[in-house]
């Protein structure tokens, strides 16, 4: 099962999954099968103004996942994510980590057709 990228408020499984793409804590790199990890940290997105769901969507990009998972995805880091070929699956907040990783794992989380918050400026 190819890797996947969750938002994460901190840096192990049992932490809480960040609502926030663009502006997320943390990413985790979750290996679904094994479940060994890698924590990015996403801290030069967290202090821009503008443009910090772009920048998250490079790092995400970037990371070798292949799937994203979260809770809420705006429109033009996910025009990003999708222009990266990364597949996203978004309401997932109030779980952990594991939690949301155990649901993909399950086939139980529904891939997202568009994002589902208004951009930060909009």
């Amino acid at each position: 099962m190819s890797k996947v990228l969750v938002t994460s408020q901190g840096k192990n499984l049992d932490d809480d999954l960040d609502p926030r793409f663009g502006r997320a804590a943390y990413f985790l790199v979750v290996d679904p099968d094994s479940m060994d990890f890698e924590v990015l940290d996403n801290i030069a997105a967290k202090t821009m103004a503008q443009g910090a769901g772009i920048q998250a969507a490079e790092q995400a990009a970037n990371s070798g996942a292949k799937t994203v998972l979260s809770g809420f995805v705006g429109p033009k880091a996910f025009v990003a994510l999708q222009a990266a070929g990364l597949q996203i699956c978004q309401k997932l907040e109030g779980l952990t980590v594991r939690q949301a990783v155990e649901k993909f794992k399950a086939g139980d989380v529904e891939y997202a057709g568009g994002p589902n918050k208004q951009g930060h400026w909009s």
